[in-house]
């Protein structure tokens, strides 16, 4: 028997474009004396940067059109340089948030409304903290994201309470839709931690524009994701390799030490 299929009433999710936008406006004050001039994503590792591997990865995406890079006024015209020497098949955009100090700075949520509103984001985002070295890639959290419809955070099992106490902690049912997010809780409800990796449907853009007029916290990404978790359906894509999170000069030398190519 031959089956005849109508194309025309199938609709292709992987048509749909998506930003990157790189939270990149810290000021590292752990890293002192490395960073007090200079910005921590692009600090060396072996012949790349930080954000340079990252950005190696996602670039290669097809969904990914274009990426915003939002940092302070003080590393903006580093960045830039930086740019001006890449060679990366999809645009960057530097955004500047107009702080000079870690005491001024805007918070990771207020920069990403920053970067959203100056580009005109009409698109699903892919939302990464810069300072963070993948041995995996973005590809299966994007055909995660494709497949649940919905919004989406990156998860991973931690077996240590102190490690949950300083994190997001999330529980989720058997599809891995996130029942409950806590914020760097005493007493976790479950051993799935929450990094910095988020893809926000542009059906959800409203929300995250309306988010600080309903009590959203703006100093971590994180604190987007407690929000939306409240307001709308986010499923949870267990990360399927190891995530180095460069917080201190200590973790920098052991990450130039593992990936000192």
């Amino acid at each position: 028997m031959l089956l005849t299929v109508n194309l025309s009433t199938i609709t292709v999710n992987y048509n749909k474009k998506m930003k990157t936008i790189v939270i990149a406006a810290g000021y590292a004050t752990r890293l002192y004396p490395l960073t007090k001039n200079f910005p921590k994503p692009l600090l060396e590792i072996g012949d790349n940067t930080i954000l340079g591997r990252m950005l190696d990865d996602i670039d290669t995406i097809p969904e990914i059109d274009g990426h915003i890079i939002v940092t302070n006024h003080k590393f903006a015209g580093i960045f830039e340089d930086w740019k001006n020497k890449t060679h990366y098949t999809k645009p960057i955009t530097i955004i500047d948030d107009g702080t000079e100090t870690n005491e001024t700075r805007l918070g990771a949520v207020k920069d990403l409304l920053l970067a959203i509103e100056k580009c005109n984001v009409d698109d699903d985002i892919l939302v990464v903290a810069a300072d963070n070295i993948l041995d995996f890639s973005f590809k299966g959290f994007v055909d995660f994201f494709k497949e649940k419809g919905t919004s989406v955070m990156m998860c991973h099992y931690e077996p240590e309470l102190k490690k949950l106490q300083r994190t997001g902690v999330i529980a989720v049912d058997e599809n891995m839709k996130v029942l409950e997010m806590q914020e760097k809780p005493e007493h976790p409800v479950s051993n799935w931690a929450v990094p910095p990796f988020y893809i926000y449907r542009k059906a959800d853009l409203p929300l995250i524009k309306d988010c600080m007029n309903h009590g959203c916290g703006f100093d971590a990404p994180g604190n987007l994701a407690h929000y939306l978790c409240e307001v709308t359906d986010i499923h949870a894509y267990k990360m399927p390799g190891k995530r180095f999170d460069i917080g201190s000069l200590d973790s920098y030398e052991e990450v130039k030490k593992i990936f000192y190519y």
